[in-house]
């Protein structure tokens, strides 16, 4: 089933006075572009966040959002940095001798100094790993949902369309297999003119018959038409990101048309060409948004 490369994908987690929130938007892209915006504290993370959501996601321009609030202790330690603090003790009672004041060193105040107490992180940082991965990958499923949503309402659309092309290919066929027969009538009618009814040369006219049909023949190119619509409904069915596949095979497919339509001499002809390449046209933007 193909999938669009428009979605929106979002999860909540809350584990152990941690509070998780991640939003995941993609939009086309021609190759997949994961940008990540996180605290600061969980940069770390940026790289194994990329890689679960490319588990899922193959191409788009995908914006990542995550929000994380700790009031957990749990995996933290409290570290007082005895040295440190023994020098600013020293210092203050040097400068309280110095200068004659009174010394009343309380710990409190000592410990509001910088570096002397600080927070340490045990275990948490796996943790919180654990459960940045795990929020990640419920907004990557509630994304993939979204686009493959959207993506069998495209498919639709598309099956739609391809079936009206191959319509409109077997009846230029249907018209091209009875222009030959009428040059040929045409011909033999404006050559007994000319000659006044005289008898016609019958391999003269051969001849002249075999050059219009090689000349005006789409054979080659209804045949080839047939194959691309045959490959483009088996890539409609692929689990695979398809997208650029289809821009090919679309590509292909306005190629043979227009040489049809340059080969053409029936105005009925040329109008089926015309709804062909308005039908492709169309298919075109729709895949644009194909992963």
């Amino acid at each position: 089933m193909i999938k669009s490369m428009t979605g929106y994908g979002k999860a909540l987690l809350s584990q152990n006075s941690r509070d998780y929130q991640i939003e995941i938007k993609s939009v086309n892209h021609r190759y997949l572009d994961i940008s990540v915006k996180m605290p600061r504290q969980l940069s770390y993370l940026e790289e194994a966040v990329k890689k679960e959501i490319s588990k899922k996601i193959k191409r788009g321009k995908v914006d990542v959002l995550i929000t994380f609030e700790n009031n957990s202790a749990e995996g933290k330690e409290i570290k007082i940095n005895t040295e440190l603090a023994k020098m600013y003790i020293k210092e203050l009672r040097n400068l309280a001798e110095q200068e004659n004041i009174q010394s009343n060193i309380e710990v409190t105040e000592i410990s509001k100094f910088p570096d002397v107490l600080s927070v340490q992180n045990t275990q948490e940082d796996e943790i919180i790993k654990n459960e940045v991965i795990e929020v990640t990958k419920i907004a990557t499923v509630n994304l993939f949902d979204m686009r493959q949503i959207e993506g069998e309402k495209i498919s639709e659309d598309l099956k739609r369309r391809i079936c009206n092309i191959e319509q409109k290919v077997n009846e230029i066929s249907e018209i091209s297999t009875g222009l030959i027969e009428e040059y040929v009538v045409k011909l033999e009618r404006r050559i007994k003119e000319l000659l006044n009814n005289q008898e016609i040369d019958e391999n003269r006219l051969a001849q002249e018959v075999v050059i219009y049909a090689d000349k005006c023949s789409i054979e080659e190119e209804i045949t080839r038409i047939n194959s691309h619509i045959v490959q483009f409904r088996d890539l409609l069915n692929s689990e695979e990101a398809i997208g650029k596949k289809l821009d090919f095979i679309i590509q292909e497919m306005n190629r043979e048309t227009n040489t049809i339509g340059s080969k053409s001499n029936s105005l009925n002809i040329t109008n089926g060409v015309i709804d062909i390449k308005t039908e492709l046209e169309n298919i075109r933007e729709q895949i644009q948004n194909i992963e």
